[in-house]
């Protein structure tokens, strides 16, 4: 989880991660933001985010965000 929250710092370090409960409902991860992860999640734990990957249920929370890094690791 703290690799995690370190590539969300480098998205925006003003959002505290951890707290968040609705990160596309409250604005935090749009469009580009979420584009800008996935790149950022593809790099720094060598896997592929497809956009079959690329749905709200994947990115609301960053322990959904741990759920799908951790399961395309397992792949």
């Amino acid at each position: 989880m703290e690799r995690i929250i370190k590539v969300l710092n480098e998205i925006n370090p003003t959002v505290n991660w951890e707290k968040e409960t609705d990160l596309i409902g409250n604005r935090i991860l749009d469009s580009l933001r979420i584009v800008q992860l996935v790149g950022a999640l593809n790099d720094e734990f060598d896997i592929e985010i497809t956009p079959m990957d690329v749905v709200p249920e994947n990115f609301r929370t960053a322990e959904d965000i741990a759920r799908l890094v951790s399961r395309l690791e397992d792949e």
